[in-house]
């Protein structure tokens, strides 16, 4: 009898953590943002930007799982912070009924902080709509990312006080080109990379590049177990899950969290904003 009842008390305590988790892992944490502050060292970087701030937006997947007011409200915040320069690394949208949302991501790119020097963007997958093969669906975000003054850059780079960021299309969609995109590249200029999917570091056509690639993508997974990790992370190369990553030719990844989700559930996956301060490498 003692023992049946020790078993209904483990029962009920397992259903009321398990009923907490659930409701941590839906309600809260995916609209609990981390600001995480990162220097970013870059070489040659120009005296005029030393100690300037770069933030990093990623994922914000506007459709029917994120909350518009959530992102809104955390776009108001990053304006009041005033950055030098604004990036967003992909994934505006996510499909509702096979159809891109753009009135919502209209409404919500209204309220999108902007750079005080530069504002710029990179398409996602998602950008490119259903099995992200199409291009109609990523010129229409382009447009409309273009009305706001953000610009996309789409395998180009543009300098901005002498610091030349290069911008390259998502590695699923229909405009990938590593080889155009870092054409340009010179080890004699201060430069950064903005790559939605961290697997195109892995490909050849680089031209060299040594410096900081930010990127966004995976959401750490969304669903991280502790000590052990995401058990789904969407890369093939699956060291690329979250943070700051050394990787091959003196190359180093920043992997942006998102802010939104592909599903409504994080768990010890916080969203994030970046905050990166520019630092002349020694």
């Amino acid at each position: 009898m003692k023992n049946k009842q020790k078993l209904k008390h483990i029962a009920i305590y397992l259903f009321i953590m398990g009923a907490l988790l659930g409701f941590y892992s839906w309600k809260i944490e995916p609209h609990w943002v981390k600001y995480e502050q990162i220097n970013l060292t870059v070489k040659h970087l120009p005296q005029a930007l030393q100690g300037k701030s770069l933030i990093q937006i990623s994922d914000i997947h506007i459709g029917n799982y994120v909350d518009k007011d959530f992102i809104k409200r955390t776009f108001q915040e990053i304006a009041a912070l005033k950055p030098d320069i604004m990036v967003y690394t992909g994934d505006f949208v996510r499909l509702v009924h096979n159809k891109i949302p753009l009135e919502e991501l209209d409404e919500v790119m209204q309220d999108a902080p902007k750079g005080k020097l530069q504002t710029l963007a990179i398409l996602g997958n998602h950008d490119y709509g259903k099995n992200f093969q199409d291009s109609a669906a990523a010129d229409s975000i382009v447009s409309l990312l273009n009305g706001y003054s953000i610009k996309v850059l789409r395998n180009e780079s543009v300098i901005t006080q002498g610091l030349r960021i290069f911008g390259i299309d998502d590695f699923w969609g229909t405009n990938f080109d590593l080889v155009k995109a870092m054409k340009d590249y010179n080890q004699s200029q201060a430069s950064l990379v903005l790559c939605h999917n961290p697997d195109a570091a892995d490909l050849d056509g680089w031209n060299g590049y040594n410096g900081w690639i930010l990127a966004g993508h995976t959401h750490a997974g969304q669903v991280r177990i502790p000590f052990w990790g995401s058990p789904i992370i969407p890369v093939k190369n699956k060291k690329y899950d979250q943070g700051i990553k050394k990787i091959s030719g003196d190359r180093t990844f920043y992997i942006n969290r998102g802010l939104g989700h592909s599903i409504p559930i994080r768990f010890n996956a916080r969203p994030e904003v970046t905050i990166f301060t520019l630092r002349k490498e020694q």
